[in-house]
């Protein structure tokens, strides 16, 4: 094989094992927000159940342990948990993009229904009441 072939597959070679890497990077990522959230969650219902509304809760802040009322704790926790769904759904969309790029790389047909979202709840209710007539 000629230098500039062999140069040309090592480019191609090179290209596919970055874009492979890029798609299992942004799927740890969204495995490790994932986590993040169910711990939040969790957080959310021991707060719901285990402590009174008058009590205050201490909260983990890097290496220190702070007091603080539980509705402002409530109120912290939830506003993570909102940021922590838009990063992952963000970071879901890019890797249908990044997925479909890899495919095309390595000459694969598209994922067919990959691109696919579901309904959202004020689509499932037009849907509904629609149905319903």
């Amino acid at each position: 094989m000629e230098p500039a072939a062999s140069q040309r597959v090592l480019q191609y070679l090179t290209e596919v094992e970055e874009a492979a890497e890029d798609v299992l990077t942004t799927k740890q990522q969204i495995i490790d927000l994932d986590l993040k959230r169910n711990q939040n969650r969790e957080a959310l219902s021991a707060l719901k159940h285990e402590v009174s509304d008058s009590e205050k809760v201490k909260v983990c802040f890097g290496n220190m342990f702070i007091k603080f009322p539980k509705s402002k704790t409530r109120e912290m926790i939830q506003r993570d948990q909102e940021q922590l769904d838009k990063e992952i759904s963000d970071l879901r969309k890019a890797l249908k993009a990044k997925a479909n790029s890899l495919n095309e790389m390595q000459g694969n047909p598209e994922l067919r229904g990959y691109s696919l979202s579901p309904l959202s709840a004020q689509e499932l209710k037009a849907i509904n009441s629609l149905l319903k007539r």
